[in-house]
């Protein structure tokens, strides 16, 4: 149990000052900073994904690994965190969301659940998205926002946004949305992956397509091949997660986001975390959450 005074210290401050860390020997020197603020999105894709590897600190891993499990359920300036998670495909977003749900009280909205269950409960805005895609076009923007909106209106604490907003119209109508509600954004993240990186995690993923669970070969395998680990049912290869597909994927990613990096940008709410893999990326997370958790 820590002393009651290190309670409204980070978890990462309060492990370091526990004198059984001296006896692991773990060297706390100065690290690198390995989040990088911007207002332009140049400035994170230009980092190499060699030098966050070795700014991403091995020592906070470890801590990370031997903190007891511990829910920070409040913000320390008690306004609740209203987040948006950017990335590439495969980039590590879902991942990265359930990481951070185990130690912050953050609601994850993914907009690709949101829509599929709203087609499967039937609801109106459900029931014009399942008519959009029977039909092979894109929902439109006007049923996605109400979708989030919907969403957004049963959460009264902290929450973070993957998958939306996907464009600009998006962006300024969630932002419309949220200060007619006295509650504006108030962080962006976005996660800067290498591109070959992605390749190997598109070409080695598999899908339950009813809940939209994500498994991956190497990192996060099924417990048995090619079986969801929670119905049974069988896992999908999409067709479309291979190099020719995913190249246009991500030219199409960047012509949309790079607008949305530069808008939020402006907002001085935007920070860029970059590395090669989750498990580099994700203390960088921590670090940026436990400043704003008590």
């Amino acid at each position: 149990m820590l002393p009651r005074a290190l309670h409204s210290h980070s978890l990462l401050q309060a492990l370091r000052h526990k004198s059984w860390l001296d006896r692991t020997s773990l060297a706390l020197g100065s690290r690198s900073q390995s989040s990088i603020s911007s207002s332009s999105p140049s400035a994170s894709v230009s980092a190499t994904a060699a030098a966050v590897d070795v700014a991403a600190s091995t020592d906070d891993q470890v801590l990370l690994a031997t903190a007891a499990p511990h829910i920070r359920h409040r913000t320390r300036d008690g306004i609740p965190l209203r987040m948006l998670i950017l990335g590439a495909p495969g980039a590590g977003k879902g991942t990265q969301s359930s990481r951070i749900r185990k130690t912050f009280d953050i609601a994850a909205i993914s907009s690709g659940d949101v829509l599929r269950r709203n087609i499967a409960e039937q609801t109106p805005a459900g029931i014009r998205a399942k008519e959009s895609v029977a039909k092979g076009d894109l929902v439109s923007d006007d049923i996605i926002v109400e979708l989030i909106q919907n969403e957004l209106n049963t959460i009264a604490g902290s929450w973070l946004l993957d998958g939306f907003p996907r464009n600009i119209a998006q962006a300024q109508a969630l932002d419309n949305m949220l200060k007619a509600a006295g509650q504006p954004l108030n962080a962006v993240v976005n996660l800067v992956v290498p591109e070959d990186v992605i390749l190997s995690r598109i070409i080695e993923r598999y899908v339950h397509v009813p809940s939209g669970r994500v498994y991956n070969l190497t990192y996060n395998p099924p417990r048995v091949p090619g079986v969801d680990d929670v119905t049974g049912e069988p896992l999908e290869h999409r067709p479309d997660d291979n190099p020719e597909s995913f190249k246009r994927r991500l030219q199409q990613y960047h012509a949309l986001t790079e607008p949305l990096l530069e808008y939020y940008g402006k907002s001085s709410i935007l920070t860029s975390f970059v590395g090669s893999t989750s498990d580099i990326i994700y203390p960088q997370l921590h670090r940026f959450l436990d400043e704003r958790f008590d």
